[in-house]
């Protein structure tokens, strides 16, 4: 068995040198700059669609059509105007917000309660349930469809906005509750039995103790339900039908892009498909440190 030296410091610099005699931290900086390279190459290839799709939704049709990718004489924002009113975004936008707001707070209430007993109590058939609950993940929506249509429909919730919520909660659950789960189990259950021996119940060591304290996880898991809520196209496609005044963001700017590819009003469509984007970039740039903390308390405790 061959043993090998242990890294040196080299005479004068105080750096480590490895038995090649090459510097260890020369190569970790080959790694850094690799790996920060393809950082912003890939942050490039996701900004620069974003940001082409802003410059053209300042422009007029005839600039979009001579020059596609140059920048606008002047900024039209009357386009986003004309989205937000004869395009009628505005009334789906605010649509989307009422689902939205509706379906994840649901969502979040019956995920949190879940996960807290899951990861807090014992009770016989404890794994099963979970189980079942974590087996939703592996169901894709796609197989779903037929049978949904039928079972909403025969409840009186086609068409409506209670039965979409209801919809959007219930696809969201499974991940909810397997990723709060495994949030509640970090927490200090010290604190937990304190407060019961002080003589708080459950109901309030559940919603006044332990929810505050797993805020990371919840802003986390709220966060990435609110993108799967605003941005899903197909449940609305097939629960939504009908009545166009209830539809949702995604219904609205997929009959904007029929309409405005035969009228030739570019620049209405990309403003309206602007307004859209904007939300979840505001939601994303203002939480983005809670989000990583959520993601990464479990894996520090």
């Amino acid at each position: 068995m061959t043993i090998l030296d242990p890294p040196t410091a080299a005479e004068g610099t105080g750096e480590p040198v490895a038995a090649t005699g090459r510097p260890v931290r020369r190569e970790l900086g080959v790694a850094n700059l690799f790996s920060h390279g393809f950082l912003l190459l890939w942050g490039g290839l996701t900004a620069l669609p974003l940001l082409w799709m802003f410059v053209t939704s300042v422009k007029s049709n005839g600039e979009i059509l001579a020059d596609p990718w140059g920048l606008p004489a002047a900024l039209r924002f009357d386009n986003w105007v004309r989205a937000w009113t004869e395009a009628q975004i505005g009334r789906y936008f605010l649509n989307s917000a009422v689902v939205v707001a509706g379906s994840v707070t649901l969502t979040m209430l019956m995920g949190a309660t879940a996960a807290y007993v899951f990861a807090r109590y014992e009770f016989r058939g404890k794994q099963i349930v979970y189980y079942l609950f974590v087996g939703g993940l592996m169901f894709p929506v796609f197989l779903a469809l037929v049978p949904l249509f039928f079972v909403v429909r025969n409840a009186g919730l086609f068409g409506t906005w209670t039965g979409l919520i209801l919809v959007y909660a219930a696809y969201s659950l499974p991940f909810t509750v397997f990723f709060l789960t495994a949030f509640f189990r970090t927490l200090p259950t010290a604190v937990a039995e304190a407060a019961l021996v002080d003589g708080c119940g459950h109901f309030r060591l559940f919603f006044q103790v332990m929810l505050p304290m797993a805020r990371p996880g919840l802003i986390s898991v709220g966060i990435f339900n609110f993108l799967s809520h605003w941005n899903q196209f197909l449940l609305p496609q097939v629960l939504m039908q009908g009545d166009d005044s209830k539809w949702v963001l995604a219904q609205g700017l997929a009959a904007l892009a029929v309409s405005q590819g035969y009228a030739g009003d570019y620049s209405q469509l990309f403003a309206g498909l602007t307004i859209a984007v904007l939300p979840v970039l505001l939601v994303y740039v203002a939480f983005q440190r809670q989000i990583q903390s959520g993601l990464t308390a479990g894996q520090l405790k």
